[in-house]
């Protein structure tokens, strides 16, 4: 089993998950909709899905890498079995109607590089967080931009988002770069906001709001 299970992804607790209107001239998914059958998204390169469970070797593959679970809050997988229980997690989430994650497939081999998705989501706050994991050898291409460009069309699309916001490991700074081509703010540095891996880390918020779409 995985020695630390993943952060929760889960609708806050306390809230209502009743799908609340953003703009009244505008039909949006529930929250719980949305997340129980994540839509299939393209890029150039990717394909973004639900998982399966036929993706456990792929995700060990990258997941057992000990620098690309370096800063986020899971241990480098050590088995497939440990790959094949995060898989069977996301699956549950998508069953509950729960915040989670896609798959990021190559489309040039068909294979899973890494994942991305929601942290948590706010319905009260109209509010959400990503996360993401990509494998090393795929790091540097682009990928990540396109596979995070296309979850915050998506997740403005489709629910009534007024805002997105992700945070990372100060000493990542690659992954601010993801976030800032893809037009997040950078809100400033969070001291000692989590603890990981032994000690208590500082991670940059950033932020991108629904208004932030239409700035020129």
């Amino acid at each position: 089993m995985l020695s630390r299970l993943l952060r929760r992804l889960a609708i806050e607790p306390g809230e209502s998950s009743s799908g609340r209107s953003y703009d009244p001239d505008r039909a949006y998914f529930s929250d719980r909709a949305y997340f129980s059958s994540l839509p299939r998204l393209e890029t150039a390169d990717l394909i973004l899905r639900t998982a399966l469970r036929t993706d456990a070797e792929d995700v060990f593959l990258y997941a057992a890498d000990p620098e690309v679970a370096r800063y986020v809050l899971w241990d480098p997988h050590t088995s497939v079995g440990d790959s094949l229980a995060y898989i069977r997690y996301l699956r549950r989430l998508y069953r509950e109607g729960m915040p989670s994650s896609w798959m990021l497939e190559l489309k040039s081999t068909g294979k899973v590089i890494g994942s991305m998705g929601f942290v948590w989501y706010s319905p009260l706050n109209r509010s959400a967080e990503l996360g993401y994991s990509l494998a090393r050898p795929c790091w540097n291409h682009g990928l990540a931009t396109q596979a995070l460009s296309a979850v915050v069309r998506s997740a403005f699309d489709n629910l009534p988002l007024h805002r997105l916001e992700a945070q990372h490991d100060l000493r990542n700074p690659a992954s601010g770069r993801v976030l800032e081509k893809c037009g997040f703010t950078r809100e400033g540095i969070l001291r000692g906001r989590i603890f990981n891996k032994g000690e208590m880390v500082d991670t940059v918020l950033w932020s991108l709001l629904r208004s932030d779409l239409s700035r020129p």
